[in-house]
């Protein structure tokens, strides 16, 4: 997709970022170095890009939601607060963080519940990790370098290295840096399994 700087627009950065012009960046967000938000794109309030991130089209972060440098935050993503994201991390399309353990729109009495009526608990997910497309993450803590494979329910945390699949989401072996499926030592990187 060509970059069409004509239509961008560049707000609320630490430096020069790519905004397109169909993406909404609220007052109070800062985008850093180096990032791109892609079309349909909004960044809540508070919410805090690092560095060389790509949003890519039609994500939702959420109020004060930090993403570490050089992330990657691919199509259709939604994170909610109070979600946190690591230093290159790769969030695959239509992932879900989600931020409500016990959801409901009303009380039992039928009236509307307001935002102070729940609390939000939010998915940590380290430096490192990778949440393929279509996964949700349910409230819970995804180790560094994990590796969520697509279409995964993840409710329970996710150590670091380790390999998931499937609902709910179970370890099936180890990763290494590279992202390979591995037993012993990674040739590449040097990581070995425990």
């Amino acid at each position: 997709m060509a970059e069409n700087h004509d239509e961008a627009r560049v707000v609320g950065t630490k430096g020069p970022a790519f905004v397109a012009a169909t993406a909404i960046i609220e007052d109070g967000a800062l985008l850093g170095r180096g990032v791109k938000v892609w079309h349909f794109s909004q960044v809540r309030t508070g919410a805090n890009v690092g560095d060389d991130t790509i949003i890519g089209k039609g994500c939702f972060i959420d109020e004060s939601v930090p993403i570490g440098a050089g992330s990657k935050i691919q199509n259709g993503s939604e994170i909610y607060a109070p979600a946190t994201i690591g230093k290159g991390v790769f969030v695959g399309p239509h992932v879900v963080l989600t931020n409500d353990l016990h959801p409901r729109a009303v009380g039992p009495d039928g009236t509307p519940l307001a935002a102070s009526d729940w609390h939000a608990t939010g998915c940590h997910i380290e430096d490192g990790a990778a949440i393929g497309a279509g996964s949700v993450v349910v409230c819970t803590n995804v180790g560094a370098w994990a590796l969520v494979g697509a279409g995964s329910v993840v409710t329970r945390p996710v150590a670091s290295h380790a390999l998931v699949v499937g609902n709910p989401a179970r370890q099936i072996g180890w990763v290494c840096y590279c992202g390979e499926r591995l037993e012993g030592e990674c040739q590449t990187c040097g990581w070995r399994t425990p």
